[in-house]
């Protein structure tokens, strides 16, 4: 009885082995799914099943070429008592949390394909459309909802992939990156578009004059600043009075590996962290939304936080 109490205990662990019990807890899932739940190769999760499944913890069943696993129910009862325990600890936490996201787009992409069976002229539209025309054709139009004569700021620039997106459709992109390496890759992606000035400078000190920006985008840049808070408030003295900022990042998340690998100095933004430094800049009408995740997608879960400079009283 001591060794099996043991072995319960060893069964449950190991952080992956929670992750996958909490997935499957009331979803029927195969390994594909679990993987993109999780973020971790196949060899990773049909490893700890097999330990999950040794344990008595979780059963399987095919559906055609697929196997299908879910926890053991009935569970033992001193079992069920121990998982909720453990259930309650972690269920909470980031993980878990970042992982429930990821559980969401993989039923929901489920529930799509069953539609797509029972509607077939109906449901075949989307992947026609995409053989077509791509599957990001209508998110690459959406900058035709902004106003032909704004001056944009892609702060943050990189390679030019956004500010090429975005000179199509505005008066004037000015482009700031830090780096030269960056800068010259995209001098090269925007050399055709005449209305797209790209400056070297900090976040933090941008070289951009007071009000002179109608909207500014930060896309996937400040995890790589040192004082975020610092940039934020410069981009309020940027903007023009009802000016847009629109900070596009990694909601918080635990892969110390991203500051050896790809020099990352924050590991996520929550709202409160942002919304503060909105506020703390002078800037209103906060907002923070997550991002569906791509299943496909192998970082963290991001997010849209967008605030505006206000507007003076009278004007």
């Amino acid at each position: 009885m001591t060794a099996a109490i043991f072995d319960t205990l060893t069964a449950l662990a190991d952080a992956t082995r929670t992750r996958l019990l909490l997935a499957l807890d009331r979803h029927e899932l195969s390994v594909g799914e679990l993987c993109a739940v999780t973020q971790l190769p196949q060899s990773t999760v049909s490893r700890h099943l097999r330990i999950l499944n040794d344990q008595g913890w979780v059963t399987s069943r095919a559906d055609g070429t697929t196997r299908l696993y879910r926890v053991a129910s009935p569970l033992d009862p001193a079992d069920r008592r121990l998982w909720q325990l453990v259930k309650d600890q972690v269920g909470g936490g980031r993980q878990a949390t970042q992982d429930g996201e990821r559980l969401r787009a993989v039923l929901a992409r489920r529930r799509t394909a069953s539609r797509e069976f029972f509607s077939s002229a109906a449901g075949q539209w989307d992947a026609v459309r995409a053989e077509l025309f791509g599957s990001r054709a209508g998110l690459a139009a959406l900058p035709g909802l902004l106003d032909e004569t704004w001056v944009v700021g892609d702060l943050g620039c990189g390679t030019g992939e956004l500010a090429a997106s975005l000179a199509p459709f505005v008066g004037r992109v000015i482009g700031v990156d830090a780096s030269k390496p960056m800068l010259t890759a995209a001098r090269r992606r925007l050399e055709q578009h005449e209305n797209v000035e790209l400056r070297s400078g900090e976040l933090e000190a941008l070289p951009i004059a007071d009000r002179e920006l109608d909207a500014a985008v930060l896309f996937l840049v400040l995890h790589h600043v040192v004082e975020p808070g610092r940039a934020v408030s410069e981009v309020e003295r940027v903007l023009r009075p009802g000016g847009r900022v629109l900070i596009v990042d990694m909601t918080p998340h635990e892969r110390d590996e991203y500051r050896d690998r790809m020099g990352h100095v924050w590991q996520g933004f929550s709202a409160d962290t942002i919304g503060g430094w909105m506020e703390d800049a002078g800037l209103t009408g906060f907002r923070y939304h997550t991002l569906a995740p791509d299943p496909d997608a192998k970082g963290p879960i991001l997010f849209a936080a967008t605030g505006r400079r206000a507007t003076p009283t009278g004007s």
